[in-house]
C-alpha cells in the first residue's frame, strides 16, 4: 500500500437524468414486487426532455401474463407511479414536469428461455438469472466502513436536497453533481485537497450577490459534512465552475438507467462487475450478489478481521452455484484470505451463497429499492426491511469459523 496519495470520487443527486431513471425504474420494481414476490422484473428507462420512456421483460401474478396481457388497472398503476416518483424529486419545470411530461409503457412479458433456466423445477433448484462477475468492499474509513470519498460526495448531496424540499435553499434545483479527493496517508485520509459542486439553480445565482451566496452556501454544507480536521486554506473549492447551471435533470441531458455504477458502489475504490442494480428484482445476481458481498466484506471488517476487504462472486445463468468466491484483504487481514473463503463457505445460514439462499438470508423479495436507487446502495442505515445488507448481524458467526 503506498504511503501517501490522493483518491477522488464523485456522486450525483435524485435529480440527475441518470438517477431520476434509476428512481423509476425501482419504484416500478417496488410496485410490481408488492403484487407478487417472486415477479421477474428488468425495467429501463429513459428520460428526456418532457417524456419518460419504460422498456424491459417482467412477469408476474396480478401485473402481466405469459402473452403480455396486463392485468387490470396495472398500467395505470405504473404511470401514476412514474409520475409521483418525478414529482417526489421535485421537477415541476417547462423541460421536465411531472404532471404534463410524455409517457410510454414498452413493458413485455420475459422470454421463455431465460424462465425455464432461471426458475426451480423439479430437483433443480433457481438459477442465476444471468451470468457474471459481483464485488463487494468494506473499509475502516467511516462508520458506516465506506470509502470516505464517497461518503462524503454523498452526504454533500443529501444535504442539499434536503435544504431545498425543506425550502432552506429555496434557490436549488433538483439536478446536482458532488467530487471530493482527499489525501491518504497509509489508510487513513488526513486532508480534504479538493471539492467540486455543481449545482443547478434559479435563475441570478450565476453572478453578484446571489452568486455569492450560492456559493457561501456550498461551503456551509461542505463544512457540515467533512470534518473539520480535513479541511484547511488549502483546500480548493470548485463550485459551479462552468458558470451558469440553470438547464439539467432530464431537460438538459438524457437519463438512462444503470449508468451511474460506480457511484453506486464504491466510487472506484473497489473493482465493479458491470452490472446495474436499479430496476432489477433480487433473482437478478447482478443486484443480490453485490448485495451479499458487501455484506460479507463489511462483517469481515466489523469483526475486525481486515481492515479492507474485497470479495468477488461469479455465476453461469441457469446455475445456482457460484463458480467462484475470491476474498482479498489487501495486506490488511489479521488471517490468511483462504481461511476466511473457506469460513464463509462453511456458515451453513448462508445456503452456499445459491440465488435463492442469498434472497432467502436477506429478505430481498420485498419492495425495499426505491430508497437505494439515489446515494448509494450502499454505506446506509440497516432501518427495518430497508439496506439489509449493512446489518452485522454475521460479525459472530465469521469469529466462531476462524477460531
Amino acid at each position: 500500500m503506498r504511503s501517501s496519495y490522493l483518491f477522488t470520487s464523485e456522486s450525483v443527486s435524485e435529480g440527475h437524468p441518470d438517477k431520476v431513471a434509476d428512481q423509476i425504474s425501482d419504484a416500478i420494481v417496488d410496485l410490481f414486487l408488492s403484487k407478487d414476490p417472486e415477479a421477474r422484473i428488468a425495467c429501463e428507462t429513459m428520460t428526456t426532455t418532457q417524456l419518460v420512456v419504460l422498456a424491459g421483460e417482467i412477469r408476474g401474478k396480478g401485473i402481466m401474463d405469459t402473452d403480455g396481457n396486463w392485468a387490470p388497472g396495472v398500467p395505470e398503476e405504473v404511470e401514476k407511479t412514474v409520475r409521483e416518483t418525478v414529482k417526489k424529486i421535485g421537477y415541476e419545470q417547462s423541460g421536465f414536469h411531472w404532471e404534463t411530461l410524455r409517457f410510454e409503457n414498452n413493458l413485455h412479458p420475459q422470454s421463455a428461455h431465460i424462465a425455464q433456466g432461471v426458475d426451480a423445477s423439479g430437483n433443480k433448484d433457481e438459477g442465476a438469472g444471468d451470468q457474471g462477475i459481483m464485488f463487494g468492499y468494506a473499509a475502516n474509513d467511516t462508520p458506516d466502513l465506506m470509502p470516505a470519498t464517497l461518503d462524503y460526495s454523498h452526504k454533500i448531496l443529501e444535504k442539499m436536497a434536503a435544504d431545498r424540499h425543506s425550502g432552506a435553499a429555496p434557490f436549488l434545483e433538483p439536478d446536482a453533481k458532488s467530487q471530493v479527493t482527499l489525501r491518504y496517508e497509509g489508510s487513513k485520509p488526513v486532508a480534504a485537497t479538493a471539492i467540486v459542486v455543481s449545482t443547478q439553480h434559479a435563475p441570478g445565482y450565476d453572478q453578484g450577490e446571489k452568486e455569492a451566496e450560492l456559493h457561501a452556501y456550498v461551503k456551509s454544507v461542505v463544512a457540515s459534512v467533512i470534518p473539520n480536521e480535513l479541511l484547511s486554506d488549502a483546500t480548493e473549492y470548485h463550485i459551479n465552475p462552468t458558470g451558469s447551471f440553470e438547464i439539467g435533470g432530464p431537460d438538459g441531458d438524457a437519463g438512462l438507467t444503470g449508468r451511474k455504477i460506480i457511484v453506486d458502489t464504491y466510487g472506484g475504490a473497489s473493482p465493479h462487475g458491470g452490472g446495474a442494480f436499479s430496476g432489477k428484482d433480487p433473482t437478478k445476481v447482478d443486484r443480490s450478489a453485490a448485495y451479499i458481498t458487501r455484506y460479507l466484506a463489511k462483517n469481515i471488517v466489523a469483526a475486525g478481521l481486515a481492515q479492507r476487504c474485497t470479495i468477488q462472486l461469479a455465476y453461469a445463468i441457469g446455475v445456482s452455484k457460484p463458480l467462484s468466491l475470491y476474498v482479498d484483504t489487501h495486506g490488511t487481514g489479521t488471517v490468511g484470505d483462504d481461511k476466511i473463503e473457506e469460513a464463509i463457505q462453511g456458515i451453513e445460514k448462508l445456503g452456499g451463497l445459491t440465488p435463492r439462499a442469498i434472497r432467502t438470508h436477506l429478505g430481498l423479495n420485498k419492495p425495499i429499492y426505491a430508497p437505494t436507487a439515489a446515494y448509494g446502495h450502499f454505506g446506509r442505515k440497516a432501518e427495518g426491511d430497508f439496506f439489509p445488507w449493512e446489518k452485522t448481524d454475521l460479525v459472530e458467526d465469521l469469529k466462531a469459523a476462524l477460531a
